[in-house]
């Protein structure tokens, strides 16, 4: 059966071609007395009144665009309005009595609420921020601010926070509720914030504000915007189609617009990564199986575009185009019950006593078999940044294949945790990340499983006791990362954070950030080329049993906290250094590892960097090395539509490293019976959890010192003495400590020390 549906059609006529029906609802009807049958959606927009529901009952069901017809499914409505002018360039019109307003689109383009600062694309933080967003003076100025919403990264730059005001406090400061949307709630960023929906801020091209109370929109409209002709359409849904319980059903060749933003109901927390969800999507899936979504647009959809939750089973999202999610792209999320042992604060931990030390998941309520290929994902994040073009959190065995992932906030594709590995991450063009947040790279992970951080356990012996498998215990399979491209200008090219385990990283080219993988184990990091760049190992156990080796870097090794000798292996990795003929031990290499023993210095001879080629020539010293050439040109999506549209990276415009100039002096100094220095780039603002550029880093200090009998230690940070700040060694000095507090950072924990005498 084939059932036809149009924006002209009624519900009266019987579905085909020539007399086609108005409602999906009433396809689905239809469809449900006959498996295997074919919903065709003619050329138009299809308004829905309610989110579709596709249960088990509608299984083996198509639902498909006319072949060479544009058919858009919104979750919005359109808005017949009769404009008038207002001031100030700004235009009004009534709207329907108890209309809800999230956003909405003229001619199909997303506008801004009215906001403050006024939108710049060319502005990093949130298209526009200020430290005085939403200070008391200004608030002043909004006669009833009710409904606004704060936007403001995190203090760390980790993600971002959103509020929404309930109105005003006796003294004139805003009344707000929120700041759920981040695992780690240190407090908001001093500078980059933004508010929006504010009346008074409306005053610039594309802003708009609707007052309820009167049913009346405002709207500034930009230069070219006809309203008379315009096609303005309101937001009302936050779910366009819903999959459960379905089987075998497959959506492909359709335009989806128009979802709800979901900011506000961001709230659960991802075990102990630094996310939280909202678990829910424009597409949403649970307890599927055998379900695709093929050729599909998903355009400025408000929250996450495809989320897939719970059990589910051979989800694919194949050759689709993700542009301007306000969420994440594409996001796999089990549930927590799956998960033995499950903890979801930074902060918490437990004893080995308390674990199950069963290995693999609990239940079966997570997705598996699923696969992200010959997508081109971009732009996503425009709302939340602690979001992805593609999210995996409690799920096994999601493979993402040739995908194009790039401008976006933070990373291009992040993993959660450990549970329960077996994904692979292949042929991936991914850059043009981090833009809007800071410490991480291009792929990010983390690894805060059911062994990490355990309390009365030694990590740095547990590979070398009856316990060496705890840390597998959770990530049972190795998580595959090869054949990739990355560029990060803000952050690493790939980084697995805390307690990342189990990974394999193979023949992948990072054009700009390296390499960083922190504390972990059994890792296995080989034929990688890091151009410009090099190996960033951070804060590792003594009994990793990492492997590093058949690598070509281009600057020595940026270690922080390792010690000697690294990991399990270390050896036969090749320093390029331009235009040197010779062949030579890589003599600091091995200082720094301990290991390197067979390691190289020389030219690697590359084919041609110019055009990205990072192959090396016959008898390149690399080859002697063992490495092994991989494909250059098999990046990124495959489809001849989206290869029309995707971006590439730029290229490095040299293959000799860069020159970096150091912003602050790393010499140290002696205070109060202590050698410290200052903390100096990003990878020590990484590695010791510090909100920037700032502070002072203890080296050394004597048993007896006056510091150290206030409890502070090697590897502590000092960024405060008494009330005064402390950013440099500089600052440190004329400092007067004599009966003054330390503030400081130690395990990424802010501390303050008895006065010093």
């Amino acid at each position: 059966m084939e059932i036809f549906v149009a924006p002209d059609g009624a519900d009266t006529n019987s579905g085909t071609r020539a007399r086609p029906l108005a409602t999906l609802k009433r396809a689905q009807e239809l469809t449900r007395s006959q498996s295997g049958s074919v919903v065709t959606l003619r050329a138009g927009t299809h308004y829905l009144p309610e989110t579709l529901v596709l249960t088990e009952a509608d299984s083996g069901t198509t639902w498909r665009a006319a072949r060479g017809e544009e058919a858009v499914v919104s979750g919005g409505v359109r808005l017949m309005l009769a404009w008038e002018p207002h001031k100030n360039g700004v235009w009004r019109a009534k709207t329907p009595e108890n209309l809800v307003l999230d956003q909405i689109f003229v001619n199909g383009d997303r506008q801004h609420m009215a906001r403050y600062p006024n939108f710049d694309p060319s502005v990093r933080h949130f298209n526009g921020y200020a430290a005085d967003a939403f200070s008391p003076e200004r608030a002043r100025r909004w006669a009833d601010p009710t409904g606004a919403y704060l936007h403001a990264m995190h203090l760390h730059e980790w993600g971002d926070f959103h509020y929404r005001v309930t109105g005003k406090n006796a003294d004139g400061t805003l009344a707000y509720e929120g700041g759920w949307q981040n695992n780690r709630r240190l407090g908001m960023h001093k500078t980059y914030r933004m508010v929006e929906n504010v009346f008074e801020e409306l005053d610039a091209p594309g802003e708009w504000f609707h007052d309820a109370k009167t049913a009346t929109l405002y709207f500034y409209p930009p230069p070219g915007v006809e309203l008379a002709k315009a096609v303005v359409e309101a937001v009302r849904l936050r779910h366009l189609i819903e999959l459960r319980g379905a089987k075998k059903v497959t959506l492909h060749d359709l335009t989806f617009r128009h979802a709800a933003r979901t900011f506000m109901d961001n709230k659960e927390p991802l075990l102990r990564s630094d996310w939280t969800c909202y678990r829910g999507g424009a597409l949403f899936f649970t307890n599927t199986v055998d379900c695709t979504l093929e050729n599909l647009t998903l355009d400025q959809v408000g929250g996450n575009a495809v989320f897939v939750s719970g059990r589910n089973r051979n989800v694919v999202v194949r050759s689709c185009h993700i542009v301007k999610a306000g969420g994440n792209g594409v996001a796999f999320v089990g549930e927590p019950k799956a998960v033995r042992s499950p903890l979801f604060e930074y902060e918490e931990r437990q004893s080995l006593s308390q674990l199950d030390l069963a290995p693999g998941p609990k239940t079966d309520d997570f997705p598996t078999e699923c696969f992200v290929e010959d997508c081109l994902i971009h732009e996503t994040g425009r709302v939340e940044k602690q979001t992805a073009p593609v999210q995996i959190a409690m799920a096994r065995r999601i493979t993402v294949r040739h995908c194009s992932l790039y401008d976006v906030p933070r990373a291009g594709l992040n993993i959660g945790d450990g549970c329960w590995g077996g994904h692979v991450i292949e042929h991936c063009d991914i850059f043009n990340t981090v833009l809007e947040t800071g410490d991480h790279g291009s792929f990010n992970s983390w690894g805060r499983d059911r062994y990490w951080g355990l309390k009365e356990v030694n990590l740095n012996t547990i590979t070398q006791s009856t316990q060496k498998n705890l840390p597998l215990l959770d990530v049972t399979e190795p998580i595959v990362i090869r054949n990739n491209r990355w560029r990060c200008d803000h952050g690493w090219d790939i980084d697995l954070d805390d307690g990342s385990s189990h990974y394999e990283l193979r023949n992948n080219l990072c054009l700009n950030g390296g390499i960083k993988l922190r504390e972990g184990f059994y890792r296995v990091c080989e034929n990688n080329v890091m151009v410009g760049n090099s190996f960033h190992p951070h804060v590792w156990y003594e009994g990793s049993k990492d492997v590093f080796r058949r690598n070509i870097v281009f600057t020595a090794y940026r270690p922080i906290r390792v010690p000697q000798p690294w990991g399990e292996e270390c050896d036969t990795n090749l320093w390029h250094v331009p235009g040197q003929a010779t062949v030579a031990p890589a003599t600091e290499l091995q200082q720094q590892s301990g290991r390197d023993t067979h390691s190289l210095q020389a030219d690697a001879r590359f084919v041609a960097p110019e055009r990205g080629d990072y192959r090396v020539k016959p008898g390149s010293p690399a080859l002697a090395l063992g490495f092994q050439n991989f494909p250059m040109d098999r990046f990124g999506v495959t489809s001849k539509h989206l290869k029309a549209l995707a971006k590439t990276p730029t290229l490095p415009q040299t293959v000799a490293p860069p020159a970096t100039k150091a912003t602050r002096d790393a010499t140290p100094i002696t205070w109060q019976g202590a050698k410290v220095k200052n903390i100096v780039g990003q990878g020590e603002v990484s590695a010791y959890g510090l909100p920037g550029e700032a502070g002072v880093l203890v080296l050394e200090l004597e048993p007896d010192s006056p510091i150290a009998r206030v409890g502070l230690r090697k590897n502590d940070v000092i960024i405060a003495v008494g009330q005064k700040a402390i950013s440099s060694v500089e600052e440190l000095r004329r400092a007067a400590p004599a009966k003054q507090k330390v503030t400081f950072y130690r395990d990424q924990k802010r501390l303050v020390t008895d006065p010093l005498l």
